[in-house]
Formats: structure tokens, sequence, C-alpha cells
């Protein structure tokens, strides 16, 4: 009966996860319309933020039980997921064209949260208040940017304005009102979290089952369960076309889990006394620097430079449970 239970809780998680990232790029995609905004900039902010609910919720429970690892390596974990899995797979499934603008704004500002997150821990073996009120601040001052760039871009670019235009005033699908589109994003958002719930609960069950640690499957199974709303998302998203957003989703939520999670919860409670791995932070800096020439190379991420990211995601796992078993 537990059996059958679980194999449910699998089954529903992967509906809610398919139908939630479906509903979020749509509302999103509507959204971006409606405001006459690029669909990138709601990739890295909207959305982006929205997939990342998972990590907050998770990092600042940890931070007020006073479990700095938990909160930390769930960001670190995090990040490594967002770029080399999931950045990889949505790449091997259909090469991602790269936005200029993301190159040279965005995914530096991505590669700075993590040098920045680096620094901060190795000087300090933790996050203290003041570099939570430096990340928080940061976070806030990327967002406005981001959406006083948005603006200007759809002010002067007439042509994105002239499709908006189209498409609210057609009669398919790009009609839906602005409110709408709002409900829509939440609800793909609250299908996402549920999904997430629903499909790490079942995991986790098996690989009891099948005697696996629990140090196993808290390094492996949670950290791919908190970023599976991205995962989800960034998926749909390449399917559908919308590559924006796909990769938007990823950089956004990279750069929202470090200024945003990590300025929340050590104001909170500071996370000290962490035992976090100079190879996990070691392999988050180097997925982030390493994006930045695979962005670079025909201005977009081939199937085989995916293959490469997910080769790296591959061998960090496999160091994972190496490491566990000692």
């Amino acid at each position: 009966m537990q059996t059958i239970l679980n194999l449910f809780y699998g089954a529903s998680g992967v509906a809610a996860l398919y139908y939630g990232a479906e509903f979020l790029v749509r509302g999103g995609v509507r959204i971006a319309e409606r405001c006459r905004i690029s669909p990138l900039v709601i990739g890295l902010t909207l959305v982006a933020f929205a997939t990342s609910a998972p990590e907050l919720v998770v990092s600042v429970d940890a931070a007020i039980a006073g479990n700095a690892d938990i909160s930390l390596g769930n960001v670190v974990g995090s990040n490594i997921c967002n770029i080399a899995l999931i950045l990889g797979l949505c790449a091997v499934i259909t090469p991602l064209r790269v936005n200029t603008h993301l190159f040279q704004f965005d995914a530096p500002v991505m590669l700075l949260a993590a040098a920045m997150l680096t620094i901060f821990y190795l000087t300090g073996h933790g996050i203290s208040r003041i570099h939570g009120a430096i990340f928080f601040a940061a976070i806030i001052l990327y967002t406005a940017w981001s959406v006083r760039q948005a603006k200007r871009e759809a002010a002067v670019n007439t042509a994105v304005v002239e499709e908006a235009r189209k498409s609210v005033s057609s009669g398919n699908a790009g009609a839906m009102r602005l409110p709408a589109a709002v409900l829509l994003t939440i609800a793909g958002l609250a299908l996402l979290i549920l999904g997430a719930k629903l499909f790490l609960a079942g995991s986790v069950f098996f690989a009891r089952l099948l005697q696996v640690s629990d140090a196993v499957i808290g390094l492996t199974l949670v950290a791919v369960g908190t970023s599976l709303p991205e995962l989800a998302t960034s998926v749909v998203a390449a399917v559908r076309g919308e590559k924006d957003i796909a990769i938007g989703n990823v950089v956004g939520s990279n750069i929202f889990n470090v200024f945003a999670i990590l300025g929340i919860a050590p104001l909170i409670s500071p996370l000290r006394n962490a035992t976090l791995s100079y190879v996990d932070l070691g392999v988050m800096l180097l997925c982030s620097v390493l994006l930045l020439p695979i962005m670079r190379t025909g201005w977009k991420i081939s199937r085989l430079e995916g293959v490469f990211l997910l080769l790296i995601y591959i061998a960090y796992t496999a160091w994972l449970i190496m490491q566990s078993a000692l």
C-alpha cells in the first residue's frame, strides 16, 4: 500500500510539475506582452524569483533552526544544479540562443554573486548579518535596474511594442488579460511547488527502499528537489521556443538564490560555523565562470556544450556519493 501511494506521489508530482511549468511560462509570456517587457526580463525576474521559492523556504527555515549548512548548502547546490543540469539538459533538447544583454550584464552579475559568496564564506566561515545586508541591497538594485532597462528597451523598440499590441488585440491566447495572466502565473507556481514536494516524497521513499543513505539523499535528491521548478519551467520554455525564458530563468534564479535568499536568511539568523565543502564552492564558481565563454561561442549554448555541462554535473554528483560513502 505504501509503495502504491508513493508511486502515486511521484506520478502526481510529475504531472503537477509539467502543468505548473506550462502555466507559469504562458502567464509570464502574456505578462511580458501586456506590460511590453521582453520575455528575457520576465525570465530573469518574475519567473526566476518565483521558481526559487522552494530554495527560499528551505534556507530561511534552516536559518531559523540554526542549521547554517543546510541554508548555505541548499543555495550552492541549487546554483550548481541550475547551470550544469538544467541548462545542460535544455541545450541538449534544443540549442539555446543567447541574448547579448544577458551575456554583457546578467551573466556577469551571476558570476559576481558566486564570487562574493565564495569570498564572504572563506573569510568568515559563514554569512553574517552585514553580508546579508549587502546581498539584500544587491538584489534590490539588480531588480530595479532590470525593470528600468526593460521599460527603456520597450519604449525605443517599436517592433517589440507593435508585436505586443498585435498579440494583445488578436483573438488567440495572446488576448489574455493581465489579471488572468497573473492568476495563471500564480497557479503555475503553486503547482510547481506542490509537484516538487510530491515528486521528492516519492523519490525519497524509493531511495530508502533501495537502502540509499540519508547523506546521499540529502546531497542529491533534496538539492535537485528544490530546483525542480526551475528544471520544469526551463525545459517547457525551451520546448515551446521561449528560449529567453529558459536561460533567463536559470541565470535569474542563481542571482536570486545568492542575493535574495542569502540576503534574507542571515538577517534572520547569521549563518555561522558552516562546514560547507570548498569543492562545492569551487564547482559553483567554476560553472559560473565556464558559462560566459560557452554563451559567447556563436551566441548560443549548443547541444555539445549542453552535454559538457551535464558531464560536469554527473562528475560532481559521483564525487558527492563517493565522499558520503567514506
